[in-house]
């Protein structure tokens, strides 16, 4: 069992081996990043298909009681990773920007479909790679360049195993068993295109005026609770 401490051995670079030309991959994470497609761009345009769950409720409206709000925060940051994490600040270069995320909506329009988990039940993350053998890559937080090993992040250890057949299959077996559970999941491929596209598209002034928003507000609402918040029975 392959372990990679994403320093010296770094689990990019074991994918651009594993990755082959009609492979089916499969995965489980909090998030996905742009740049992690970019990383592994060459590989990932060539395979068949791409199935990614989001492993929290992510890009759907949820109507939350009052006490339950805080955990809104958390979803705004996953879905905001689709233009870069907090770690991938240094990439986000407006020009390149647009670019590689006009190439990853074209790439997902053709091979991928997105769907999250609704059930609030918790799941792991993992990459599962078929081809001529199958390979899964374990514990994976987010798609992201971080956990492929391209950026440090604020990780004091970034240990990930690939794990190899017949107990790889176990992973695809549970994946598979809740890829078409509506109650645990449901489709969410259009909004994050919509989201992607926001990036490249000239003229985007609701997407300008929303990451204004969160960066100004984003310290305030991780500190937001309800001692804070107003009443809705008394307005403050």
């Amino acid at each position: 069992m392959p372990l990679f401490d994403n320093v010296s051995r770094k689990v990019k670079d074991d994918l651009t081996k594993t990755l082959r030309k009609g492979s089916r991959v499969s995965i489980a994470a909090a998030c996905f990043s742009i740049y992690a497609f970019e990383e592994l761009k060459a590989q990932l345009l060539d395979v068949s298909e791409l199935r990614f769950i989001f492993t929290a409720p992510t890009f759907v409206k949820e109507n939350l009681p009052k006490e339950k709000r805080e955990f809104y925060i958390p979803q705004l940051q996953r879905e905001r990773s689709l233009y870069g994490t907090e770690f991938e600040l240094k990439l986000r270069n407006e020009l390149s920007q647009k670019s590689i995320a006009k190439e990853c909506a074209d790439w997902i329009r053709e091979k991928v479909t997105f769907k999250t988990n609704i059930s609030h039940e918790i799941m792991t993350g993992f990459v599962q790679v078929e081809g001529e053998a199958s390979h899964t890559y374990t514990p994976i937080n987010g798609f992201t360049t971080v956990d492929l090993g391209c950026e440090r992040g604020n990780n004091l250890y970034n240990f990930v195993h690939r794990i190899e057949t017949p107990e790889s299959q176990q992973y695809l077996d549970a994946f598979n068993e809740i890829w078409n559970d509506k109650d645990k999941l449901t489709d969410v491929t259009e909004q994050v295109m919509d989201s992607i596209a926001n990036v490249y598209k000239e003229n985007a002034p609701d997407f300008v005026y929303f990451m204004a928003l969160f960066t100004v507000f984003n310290e305030f609402l991780e500190d937001l609770s309800e001692d804070v918040m107003p009443n809705v029975a008394t307005g403050f």
